[in-house]
């Protein structure tokens, strides 16, 4: 599961990457948490468009009180993409977005020890993780990130990573059929993923 992940990209700088427009201001921190404001690319008209949306699809878990927060749901299993929660989601292109990041975040260590190791990807300083997006009640649009098993090298860090798109996956992506963007859920390699373990605690103030 990825709980954090930073986009240090300017608007500008992913606007000439991905070949998008960005028709508003956006203040989104580079920081992003599970419920908390991140920017994603989406298809709109037949043109991409960077849009700011909540990381997390909102949802109530039984016993919650109606006046508390919706868990955010911020990681969609590859085994899951065809169950009712997210079937709709995944296979109409049109709710399929990309989620641009530096680098990704897992904690290691003992519990309440635990820091940051950071996860980037050597040949894309600024990458797109496959995402999925919807119009939500309690947050606007809403968007999560698509995840598969780890690699071998990465599996004592976490079992499982995001999807991590090549650059000529991403029109595919976009707009494909369910059954071709399935192929693309796959593992990128990990000898063009670099590893940096922190001394950053886990658990530390957002925007400290």
């Amino acid at each position: 599961m990825c709980n954090l992940y930073t986009n240090k990209s300017t608007v500008a700088e992913m606007a000439d990457l991905f070949k998008a427009q960005a028709p508003h201001g956006f203040n989104a921190p580079a920081d992003v948490y599970p419920g908390y404001p991140g920017l994603v690319i989406r298809d709109h008209d037949g043109a991409r468009v960077i849009e700011q949306m909540t990381w997390g699809f909102p949802v109530r878990l039984k016993g919650m009180k109606p006046t508390s927060k919706p868990k955010p749901v911020n990681n969609a299993r590859d085994d899951k993409l065809l169950t009712p929660f997210w079937k709709h989601w995944f296979t109409t292109p049109a709710h399929r977005c990309l989620i641009p990041f530096t680098a990704f975040a897992e904690a290691e260590g003992p519990k309440g020890k635990m820091t940051r190791t950071w996860i980037s990807v050597a040949d894309q300083p600024t990458a797109a993780w496959a995402g999925l997006w919807r119009p939500t009640d309690e947050w606007d649009d809403a968007y999560t990130g698509v995840m598969v098993d780890a690699t071998e090298e990465l599996f004592d860090i976490h079992d499982r990573m995001p999807v991590i798109l090549h650059p000529d996956a991403h029109e595919t992506w976009l707009r494909a059929n369910a059954d071709e963007a399935m192929k693309l859920v796959t593992q990128y390699p990990a000898d063009r993923l670099i590893v940096d373990r922190t001394d950053e605690p886990w658990f530390k103030p957002r925007g400290s």
